[in-house]
């Protein structure tokens, strides 16, 4: 077919170009291009390559290249362990690479990674001769910059963003048609611990500030008590449905932003269709390279940046394990240094790590030390503030006896006075001597 002068395939024909030993970059999250991924297992299936190595961020949908059946044929290293390979990755059938998110394009840049074929999604053209990379810049367009081959799904569901999003299709060797909804999401209502959690966090942001919000139930929260704020700002790796009331209340409006005054910046997104209608020719959205958006440096010289991220496990030195539940790795590094090192520096930033107290079979989130083998992601250095539902606490700049009161204070009442016996172990009868009101 062709669809103004660009010839398209179908995708059994595009994936040929794929052979033994490559390396291939997929678009991540909602833009995971699922009828090439169909077509290149089609192929692994039929035994005509081995040793294929995949590589993306966390994707959303459908991964079968993960799966057992294919070991020896595709060989996932992702940069983030998302839901769908999760149980792979750690059955051992596909593995992780740890970097910071904002670095992931240095690997293919700076030639860490090869990639033979990148293929993404986009936009159809415009009369410019410029397609969009849409919900997903991420390290995407610098898979695209170096790839060997580029196999682009045109698709009409792909929302036209503005920023770094927008290449020539001179970049793009071989052209797809497909009309796929992308990958969406819905997100629940906040319960009651979630609520209280968000109800903290927006305590600590000040009308003027910047935000960093991750995507779950706790951004999701945080959003909703922010309806009374003011010129708040958007400086983020991504953002959902929530910020869209606050656009339309003026309560985000970037007017106090340092940088991209007045933008939303992101590097990728997952919502429902409403989100993808919302930034679809938005010049307001600005979709920038992650080495852009996860820049510390860069992050910092917007004011009062407030950046809200999540663990799995904290100690009572204020050391955070966001990757990993003891060995078995479950996210990833992410960008939460990123952004907790760059609203460090910001000038009146503020650090969050927010979680509830608890897991859901009510083990405490809060231990005296991690469990075997999990990994530090944010050290006892970086943090500053955290919060659960029993409250806020800042740990910058307190001695390792001051944050196991401070912590202690927060975690779940069952579960505070075995927390403080083992504070009281660790630091000896001078513990309750130093820190006692």
């Amino acid at each position: 077919m062709v669809i103004g002068k660009l010839k398209t395939m179908s995708s059994d024909e595009a994936v040929q170009v794929i052979r033994s030993g490559d390396h291939i970059h997929l678009s991540s999250v909602a833009s995971s291009p699922q009828c090439l991924i169909n077509a290149m297992c089609d192929r692994g299936r039929a035994g005509e390559f081995r040793n294929v190595h995949i590589h993306h961020l966390h994707t959303e949908g459908p991964a079968p290249y993960a799966n057992a059946e294919f070991e020896g044929i595709f060989q996932l290293d992702s940069f983030f362990v998302g839901a769908n390979v999760r149980n792979q990755t750690q059955a051992g059938y596909a593995d992780y690479i740890p970097v910071f998110l904002g670095e992931t394009q240095r690997l293919y840049r700076e030639g860490y990674l090869p990639c033979n074929v990148a293929m993404v999604q986009v936009c159809p053209p415009d009369e410019y001769g410029y397609v969009s990379l849409g919900t997903s810049v991420d390290a995407t367009l610098a898979a695209v910059e170096i790839a060997d081959k580029v196999i682009a799904v045109i698709n009409p569901h792909v929302p036209r963003t503005f920023g770094d999003a927008m290449i020539p299709v001179s970049m793009i060797d071989i052209f797809v048609e497909d009309d796929t909804p992308l990958q969406s999401a819905q997100f629940l209502i906040p319960d009651n611990i979630e609520t209280a959690i968000g109800k903290h966090c927006a305590d600590l942001i000040e009308d003027g500030a910047t935000l960093q919000l991750g995507i779950g139930a706790i951004p999701n929260a945080v959003l909703h008590q922010l309806g009374g704020h003011k010129n708040l700002g958007i400086h983020t790796e991504m953002f959902a449905n929530g910020v869209i009331p606050l656009v339309e209340s003026g309560v985000i409006n970037g007017v106090d932003k340092a940088i991209d005054c007045g933008k939303m910046v992101a590097t990728f997104l997952l919502g429902s269709q409403k989100l993808y209608d919302f930034v679809h020719n938005n010049p307001q959205v600005l979709m920038m390279d992650v080495g852009y958006t996860n820049d510390p440096f860069l992050i910092a010289k917007n004011p009062k940046v407030t950046a809200i991220n999540s663990a799995l496990q904290i100690d009572l030195t204020g050391q955070i394990c966001a990757d990993s539940l003891g060995t078995k790795f479950y996210s990833g590094v992410g960008g939460q240094v990123d952004f907790v090192y760059g609203a460090s520096r910001s000038k009146g930033g503020k650090a969050i790590i927010a979680m509830p107290s608890v897991t859901g079979k009510g083990t405490s989130k809060i231990a005296p030390v991690l469990l075997a083998g999990a990994g530090i992601v944010t050290t006892r250095a970086h943090i500053h503030w955290l919060v659960t539902e029993y409250g806020s606490v800042n740990l910058y700049g307190r001695s390792l006896q001051e944050r196991a009161r401070l912590i202690i204070s927060i975690a779940h009442p069952s579960h505070q006075e075995s927390l403080d016996k083992a504070a009281f172990e660790r630091f000896d009868s001078h513990y309750h001597y130093i820190i006692q009101p």
